[in-house]
């Protein structure tokens, strides 16, 4: 009887450990990498970034990886861009395929300021940039303020196309 009970109380304990990421003590069953209602673990600490969270403005979403030269030519103009649009436009920055580290590349590029997010799943620690399709890197999604998914947009964007495709999608 006594056996029973450790085995019990060990299979209890082995459940809940299992349950949760070793990273941000978030349960695994909390996160998702659906495009319409993603919820990543944060990059910079506990918690998670949730699309659901942005709803009232419209939101642009950028993959990044620091071994990424494209991603490093396109991170500053989006830097720029989101302190000219702070309060109109929220940026979220997703860190997916890293091998290096992203936290210190934010930092770098001046998005630390931005919620971040780590990608999870996938074929590469990148189920939500695979899940919206994306080939390669840097990709971008735009959703409206409803949180709807209006586009993806591969490779790395330039300031003349960051602009016209917010003026686009926002009208900003």
């Amino acid at each position: 009887m006594v056996v029973a009970l450790v085995v019990i109380v060990v299979f209890g304990l082995v459940v809940v450990a299992t349950r949760r990421t070793p990273s941000n003590g978030a349960t695994a069953s909390a996160v998702s990498t659906n495009p319409t209602s993603f919820v990543l673990p944060s990059l910079d600490g506990p918690g998670d970034i949730r699309l659901a969270n942005f709803t009232g403005k419209p939101t642009v979403v950028t993959f990044f990886a620091s071994w990424c030269s494209a991603c490093q030519g396109e991170l500053p103009v989006f830097a720029g861009m989101s302190r000219a649009l702070a309060g109109r436009v929220t940026f979220i920055a997703v860190n997916s395929f890293e091998t290096g580290n992203g936290m210190a590349m934010a930092r770098q590029y001046g998005i630390a300021w931005w919620p971040l997010a780590r990608d999870i799943g996938g074929a590469e620690a990148s189920g939500l940039h695979d899940a919206l399709g994306g080939i390669g890197m840097p990709i971008t999604a735009f959703y409206s303020s409803r949180g709807k998914l209006l586009a993806v947009a591969p490779g790395a964007l330039s300031e003349t196309s960051l602009e016209m495709r917010l003026q686009q999608y926002f009208g900003v």
